[in-house]
């Protein structure tokens, strides 16, 4: 996956237009080829356009439910038709003493049939008047759409060029024709006359058999004969003023209004230039939010797999929005669009979660044969979500989520029912059985996160949440080889996630990133001072080996983090969290005791590179001011202020914040947030004014 990932990354920034105008094509194409109808409109509603005046003459169409009755009312008098294969009976009749003689000659030998074979002719003679009588009556094939019909149910029979009407259940089927000749054969006096069962079941065949085409023909006369239309609207008459009720009558002239301009626009025009149409809307919506992630949003944009992983909902949502509509039984409803900003926003902010949501929503209003009530309810409960803040590694949040998209849901359904049909019984509650499905495919969010998060090599706070077990093996080896360091880094995810929360950063990511930042000590634990009980080991060697040996914490925390497979997110504070600083105090032990020489300065320098987010700035600064806050014996309120401002001072000056993301205010919150917490860490009591007057004199 990292292969894959890498190599998308070097892809050229060209390749990315060709890309999104490749998901611009694809979702083009989903689109219907028909012509669009101009107005939208419910039973009920006021006309909220011009008076609207017919363009055309045109024929008002009978509404389904009339229709639906002509046809009901016309198909009494119809009856289907079945043909009498006379035939059937001679073949068969010609058949059965050879599968007598063959049947005889199998039991050749056995005294018990030589009855049977005394009188072979008087057998046969028997079985063939039995079966000859059935045929004679009719032995009938009953269609299946026609068995669930109960007695009398009339029928044409078609016998050559003779038609005649007949009683369906006056004839007998294979089935009750062979429980006849075996009934017959049972009370007759031949000795042997069940030998003629076997034998006579092999030629028992319906001879009246359905005709499916002509009785499809006769119904389709029938259905030509009911008009489809009833009365005209001519061109130029006023079909509904502005602000009029759409009632019944209104209503059927509006839709045979629509039907007939989408036949003739359809007559009339190109899909080619129907495509095109769709083609420009398209680009037009995605081309705005190509411009929102290029200002707002640019490492997205700037990089291939974060690219594909928001544009590929896009394209997932079309294909599913045009395949339920493509099955007449299924509702767009159903589909779950709250998916989009769970995971975005997991992945990545609220801010994108929202406008990626309304983006997808856009484009799948466009293909759903759903009205506005669709676009409305669906941005709405993308909002919702994201207002509840939702957290799929908090089930209760993520939950009550859930039931927050639910709501919205049903109470906007219903709301919008109540305004376009006015009364209750008028509402398709129906509806909401695909609303529930809904919800609860909404849930598949939570699957999905570390599914995707593995191909497309994102960490979610899920993962986040794992790293942060103490029993992970890198934490357990911090433990045992490195305590001191161990309770260093917990004191650092303390004022790392309490600044982070001040400012609105991920308080999550700063807090496992800060346990997990020093995890390289563990190699050499002996040379730092929170591991050290006494015996300082770099008295016994050059201070050019000791500031190695503490710059290479980096280094080795890196090897380690690597292969741990800890995500990248983490192992960037790893290799940032001391940005390119100098090991001071080495550095200037050197320069003391070799005051002629030229120093290279980079030798005592971290490799870097310098923070760039915000949580990478507040690590950084948390790590100096802990081990430093540290190193006071009981200090006062105002020496750790001064020791917080001096070293987020040095931080600045030094450069080492100059490619941060982090404001100044943000700093001024942080410094506020850190001097809080140490005071606490080292019980830095309130003076009483008593107190303070000693001191003032």
């Amino acid at each position: 996956m990292s292969k894959l990932k890498n190599a998308l990354e070097g892809i050229p920034k060209f390749f990315r237009y060709l890309l999104i105008l490749g998901v611009v094509a694809f979702i083009s194409f989903l689109f219907p080829s028909n012509v669009q109808f101009k107005y939208e409109y419910e039973m009920g509603q006021s006309w909220r356009y011009e008076n609207l005046t017919a363009p055309f003459d045109f024929a008002i169409n009978k509404p389904a439910a009339q229709l639906a009755a002509e046809q009901a009312e016309k198909m009494q008098n119809y009856h289907p038709y079945y043909q009498f294969l006379s035939q059937i009976q001679e073949e068969e009749l010609n058949k059965i003493e050879q599968t007598f003689n063959a049947q005889l000659n199998q039991v050749q030998g056995n005294p018990k049939f030589d009855d049977l074979r005394n009188r072979t002719a008087q057998y046969l003679m028997l079985g063939k008047t039995l079966i000859s009588e059935q045929y004679q009556n009719g032995i009938i094939a009953i269609a299946n759409e026609h068995q669930q019909h109960t007695s009398p149910y009339t029928i044409n029979i078609l016998n050559g060029i003779e038609l005649s009407q007949e009683n369906l259940f006056d004839f007998s089927t294979v089935q009750e024709v062979n429980r006849h000749i075996n009934d017959s054969l049972s009370k007759n006096n031949l000795a042997n006359a069940d030998f003629l069962i076997p034998v006579l079941a092999t030629h028992i065949k319906p001879n009246l058999i359905y005709n499916d085409s002509i009785s499809q023909a006769v119904k389709a006369e029938i259905s030509a004969s009911i008009a489809p239309t009833q009365g005209m609207v001519n061109k130029g008459e006023l079909i509904i003023p502005r602000g009029g009720e759409i009632n019944e009558s209104t209503f059927q002239k509006l839709n045979s209004l629509k039907d007939q301009y989408e036949k003739n626009m359809m007559a009339n025009r190109s899909r080619l230039l129907i495509f095109i149409g769709y083609f420009l809307l398209t680009s037009l919506i995605i081309g705005v939010f190509v411009l929102y992630l290029i200002n707002f949003a640019p490492e997205i944009f700037n990089s291939t797999i974060k690219l594909i992983s928001v544009f590929m909902w896009l394209i997932i949502y079309s294909y599913l929005v045009t395949a339920v509509e493509s099955i007449d039984t299924l509702n767009t409803y159903l589909i779950p669009f709250c998916i989009v900003p769970i995971v975005i926003k997991t992945f990545y902010n609220a801010r994108l979660a929202l406008f990626t949501h309304i983006v997808v929503v856009l484009i799948a209003s466009f293909i759903s044969s759903q009205g506005y009530e669709f676009t409305f309810l669906t941005i709405l409960a993308g909002i919702v979500v994201l207002l509840t803040d939702v957290n799929t590694r908090d089930w209760s949040r993520f939950f009550y989520a859930i039931l927050f998209i639910f709501l919205t849901y049903g109470i906007g359904y219903f709301s919008l029912g109540l305004i376009q049909e006015g009364q209750l019984n008028e509402i398709d509650f129906s509806a909401y059985s695909w609303l529930v499905i809904n919800v609860i495919l909404t849930l598949l969010a939570y699957p999905l996160i570390p599914l995707l998060e593995r191909f497309f090599g994102f960490t979610s706070s899920i993962s986040l949440m794992e790293l942060s077990d103490m029993n992970r093996p890198l934490l357990r080896k911090l433990a045992l080889d490195a305590p001191g360091t161990l309770q260093h880094s917990l004191q650092v995810a303390n004022l790392s996630e309490a600044a982070a929360t001040a400012i609105g950063a991920d308080a999550l990511l700063v807090k496992v990133a800060a346990l997990y930042h020093d995890v390289g000590k563990t190699q050499q634990p002996e040379f730092y001072i929170e591991n050290q009980s006494g015996n300082n080991p770099h008295d016994h060697i050059s201070d050019l080996d000791s500031a190695k040996i503490i710059i290479d914490h980096v280094n080795h925390g890196l090897e380690m983090a690597k292969k741990a497979r800890l995500p990248k997110l983490i192992t960037q504070f790893i290799s940032s969290h001391h940005g390119t600083t100098r090991v001071e105090y080495f550095y200037r032990n050197y320069l003391k005791d070799h005051p002629n020489e030229s120093v290279d300065e980079q030798i005592f320098r971290y490799p870097g590179p310098k923070p760039t987010t915000k949580e990478e700035t507040i690590l950084m600064l948390a790590d100096s001011i802990e081990a430093a806050c540290k190193s006071l014996k009981n200090p006062t309120e105002e020496d750790l202020t001064n020791l917080i401002d001096k070293i987020v001072s040095g931080k600045i000056n030094s450069n080492q914040l100059s490619e941060s993301t982090i404001s100044f205010q943000e700093l001024a919150v942080c410094k506020a947030t850190f001097q809080q917490i140490m005071k606490s860490v080292h019980h830095v009591r309130i003076e009483y004014p008593e107190e303070q007057k000693k001191k003032a004199n």
